[in-house]
């Protein structure tokens, strides 16, 4: 007969794959609305009104690449999971409002390109800070993850180890260009791209795989 204390940490002890298939599926539909905002901008002739749309498309770059590197790094963190807690659920809930509410701030920031330079540095500013929270409760997660030993034990993934790795130059590149856009709002549109395909590449696999078929 289970005692009071194994009964309590059977119902801590939560089911994996409700939880994954959740959050890709919020994933999946925060990365899709990103494309709804995509539009051509009239007036001009078809060429003009298309390429006058080029902040739509970076922006949905940028936020594509996000959301992307965050679901890669996210399975990279679930999918060896040993088991997960109640702390664990509400963590990830709240990584993932950040990534549902990202739509929201990319569509402000391809609006506010096209006012006045108040709402621009607005724009910017809370676009690169919703990032920034994307980033700062992932890292949370992850943390809680290793502090109380959820993953299965001599499990490494390469995705989840290049996102760490890569945790401090993001932090200070969000904080810089957050500040650049107070001054220079469109060339933090350039630098949060930069620092999208930073975060979205890896570099040293890439790296490897190169050299290392060359050395063969």
């Amino acid at each position: 007969m289970a005692t009071e204390g194994e009964s309590s940490r059977s119902r801590a002890i939560l089911d994996k794959g409700r939880m994954e298939g959740f959050s890709d599926g919020v994933l999946a539909f925060a990365i899709t609305l990103l494309v709804v905002d995509i539009a051509v901008r009239p007036p001009g002739s078809p060429s003009q009104e298309f390429f006058h749309a080029w902040p739509s498309y970076l922006a949905y770059l940028v936020s594509f690449f996000t959301i992307g590197g965050a679901w890669i790094a996210h399975h990279g963190l679930t999918d060896e999971l040993d088991r997960i807690d109640q702390i664990f659920l509400r963590l990830n809930l709240l990584f993932l409002l950040a990534i549902a509410f990202l739509p929201f701030p990319t569509r402000l920031m391809v609006e506010g390109l096209e006012r006045s330079t108040a709402w621009q540095r607005l724009a910017v500013v809370v676009y690169g800070l919703t990032l920034l929270l994307i980033r700062l409760l992932f890292a949370a997660l992850s943390a809680y993850v290793r502090r109380r030993h959820l993953r299965r034990a001599g499990v490494d993934d390469p995705d989840l180890d290049e996102a760490r790795k890569k945790f401090n130059y993001a932090i200070a590149a969000y904080l810089l260009t957050i500040l650049v856009g107070l001054f220079i709002p469109k060339l933090a549109i350039f630098l949060y791209f930069a620092v999208a395909v930073f975060l979205f590449v890896p570099f040293r696999t890439v790296a490897r795989e190169i050299f290392g078929s060359r050395s063969e």
